[in-house]
C-alpha cells in the first residue's frame, strides 16, 4: 500500500516552487500508483487465500523490485552504489521489507479496506519516532493528531472483537516498519542518490527474504507466480510512480492525495471478495485520515517556519 510520505522522508528530491501543471502531474502520479497499489494488495490477498505464506509473497514481489531499482540505476547512470553511510541503508531495507511482509500477512485475515485504512496511523508513529530517534520536538498540536489517528484505530479494529483485534496488530506493526524507514530517511540526510537507496533497499529485502522463504515454502502453481509477479510489477511501478510524483510538487501538497487508496481499496473489496466495510470502519477510516492529513498540514507549517528562520 501507498502510505503518505511526511515531510523530508521522502526518498526522492522533493520540489517547493513546483509550477502547476508540473504539481498537476504530480498529482495524477500519486493517483495512478494508488490505482497500482490497489491492484497489488488485492492480488496479494488472493495469493494469502490461495495459502502462499506472507514471506514468500513478498519474496516474489522483491525479485520484481530489485530488477527494477537496478534498471534504474543503470538508467541513471550511478556509478557510485556504496552509500555514505551503509549501515543506516541496511537498517532501511529491513524496516522497508518488515513493513510488506506484516501488511501481506493481515491481508491473510483483514479485509483490504480495513488494513488499508489502520496502515494509515504511520504518520502518528513517525511523529513518535522523530522524538527519539531524531531529536525533533513536537508540540501539543501534533500529538492530538497522533492521539486522533489511534483512536480511529481503535475505532476500527474494536478491541474485544476477538480474531479482528489480534489480526489488526499485522498493519500497526507494518506501519510501524514504515515510520521507522521514513525516520530513517530522514537521518541518512541527502548525502545518497536515490537511486542508490532504492536498489540497496531491495537488495537488502530480497537477501533477508531468501533466507527466511525456505523455512516455510509453498511450490507455487502457474496462478500463484503469476500473481505474485503482477503483485510486484504493480508494486515496484506504483512505487516508481511515487519518486517522480514527489520530484514534481512538494510532499505537503502531494500527499494527502494518497489517501484515494481507501476508496480503490474498498471498491476491489467488495468485487473481488464481497467485503463492504461497515459503519465502524468507515468512521474510523474518516477519523485516521482526518489525523494524517492534520499531520501533513502541520508539517507543511514548520517546513515554512524554518524556511524563514534560515532567510531570517
Amino acid at each position: 500500500m501507498l502510505r503518505p510520505c511526511s515531510g523530508t522522508g521522502c526518498v526522492s528530491e522533493t520540489r517547493t516552487d513546483a509550477a502547476p501543471d508540473r504539481t498537476l502531474q504530480g498529482i495524477l502520479l500519486i493517483l495512478v500508483s494508488v490505482v497500482l497499489f490497489s491492484v497489488s494488495d488485492a492480488m496479494a490477498k488472493l495469493m494469502r487465500l490461495d495459502g502462499v505464506p506472507a514471506v514468500e509473497v513478498a519474496w516474489l514481489r522483491y525479485i520484481v523490485f530489485v530488477a527494477l531499482a537496478y534498471a534504474l540505476a543503470r538508467r541513471a547512470r550511478v556509478l557510485r552504489l556504496r552509500p555514505k553511510r551503509p549501515w543506516l541503508q541496511l537498517l532501511r531495507g529491513v524496516t522497508l521489507v518488515g513493513s510488506a511482509v506484516l501488511f501481506v500477512a493481515g491481508l491473510g485475515f483483514l479485509p483490504i479496506a480495513e488494513a488499508t485504512a489502520i496502515g494509515y496511523v504511520a504518520p502518528g508513529f513517525v511523529t513518535a519516532l522523530s522524538i527519539v530517534l531524531l531529536g525533533e520536538k513536537v508540540g501539543i498540536r501534533r500529538w492530538s493528531a497522533v492521539f486522533v489517528g489511534f483512536l480511529g484505530v481503535l475505532i476500527v479494529i474494536r478491541p474485544g472483537s476477538g480474531a479482528l483485534s489480534l489480526a489488526a496488530l499485522f498493519p500497526v506493526a507494518s506501519a510501524l516498519c514504515w515510520a521507522a524507514t521514513i525516520v530513517i530517511t530522514r537521518k541518512m540526510g541527502a548525502g545518497d542518490r536515490t537511486e542508490t537507496t532504492v536498489l540497496w533497499s531491495a537488495a537488502t529485502g530480497l537477501l533477508l527474504l531468501t533466507l527466511l522463504v525456505p523455512v516455510d515454502f509453498v511450490l507455487p502453481g502457474w496462478r500463484q507466480l503469476g500473481l505474485g509477479l503482477a503483485h510486484g510489477l504493480c508494486s515496484s511501478v506504483g512505487q516508481y510512480l511515487v519518486i517522480l510524483a514527489y520530484r514534481q510538487g512538494p510532499a505537503s501538497l502531494l500527499a494527502p492525495f494518497s489517501y484515494v487508496q481507501l476508496l480503490f481499496s474498498t471498491t476491489l473489496g467488495w468485487l473481488i471478495f464481497a467485503n463492504v466495510p461497515d459503519s465502524a470502519t468507515l468512521l474510523g477510516a474518516a477519523v485516521i485520515i482526518g489525523s494524517g492529513l492534520y499531520t501533513v498540514h502541520r508539517e507543511r507549517v514548520r517546513a515554512r517556519e524554518r524556511a524563514a528562520a534560515r532567510d531570517a
